[in-house]
């Protein structure tokens, strides 16, 4: 019998956090910590964040391309919740000393003009609802030692939400063919990877969709002024002390962070 409970998976992970430390899989300990369970013990973290002060913001997906899935042994992508604590102003240093060890990511970032609740949304009311487009990094700081975690792991610790970049340059989805709307990912000026819109569910406007269809299940829907974090176009690189992470896009712009 385990003697692991939501609030203190809830207790441990936020813990984890705020001394910067990593640990073992939770689900190592408590095998009863299925799908469900995680996503109310992610739930459970927000209120004690929103509790302390914080305010939610918006929601991110995890795990959009297909084969992060098939690692994983699913079939859609995950969703999070984002606060305001996890706002990183375009041009500030990502903070490695409040951080354990935190990767970047680049995303396509929808801010939403509308109300958008499933079930039912497709991608083109999905993207209806949107109010503007932008370029954006995800850094994720996962609290598990070496990120490695089972899937009911990574949900409970809020898919790894740490902090997240929007960029201040923004266009309306109307006229833009995200599918095809391309990344270079670069390293200190050096082109490392490449992506396109596609890499997300085949579009990030999908992702969207099944992030509301989602969180519709749980009677949550996603609110005007939100922004949506639609998922990594490319693999996450670590964040170095002055190393430079660009992300250039066709049409989105280029945005930098630079680890400090």
């Amino acid at each position: 019998m385990s003697d692991w409970t939501i609030d203190r998976a809830v207790t441990e992970l936020l813990g984890r956090e705020a001394d910067r430390r990593d640990g073992g899989r939770i689900t190592d300990e408590w095998p009863g910590l299925d799908l469900p369970t995680a996503y109310q013990v992610q739930d459970a973290l927000l209120q004690r964040k929103v509790d302390s002060g914080e305010k939610v913001v918006g929601v991110k997906l995890g795990l959009t391309s297909r084969a992060k899935q098939q690692r994983m042994g699913i079939d859609s992508p995950l969703t999070a919740w984002l606060t305001d604590a996890m706002v990183l102003p375009e041009g500030v240093p990502v903070p490695m000393d409040e951080l354990i060890h935190p990767r970047v990511e680049p995303e396509i970032v929808f801010v939403m003009g509308e109300r958008l609740a499933g079930p039912g949304v497709t991608a083109a009311t999905a993207l209806a609802a949107v109010r503007s487009v932008h370029a954006g990094f995800e850094v994720i700081d996962s609290r598990f030692t070496d990120f490695k975690f089972t899937l009911p792991d990574v949900v409970a610790d809020n898919a790894s939400s740490s902090r997240f970049v929007v960029s201040g340059t923004s266009l309306p989805p109307e006229g833009l063919d995200l599918a095809l709307e391309g990344c270079l990912l670069g390293i200190n000026g050096e082109i490392t990877d490449s992506a396109t819109g596609a890499a997300v569910q085949g579009h990030p406007a999908e992702a969207l969709a099944l992030a509301a269809n989602s969180l519709g299940e749980r009677g949550i829907a996603i609110e005007p002024g939100w922004i949506v974090l639609t998922g990594g176009l490319t693999d996450a690189v670590f964040v170095e002390p002055g190393r430079e992470i660009s992300a250039e896009f066709t049409h989105l712009g280029t945005l930098r962070v630079v680890g400090a």
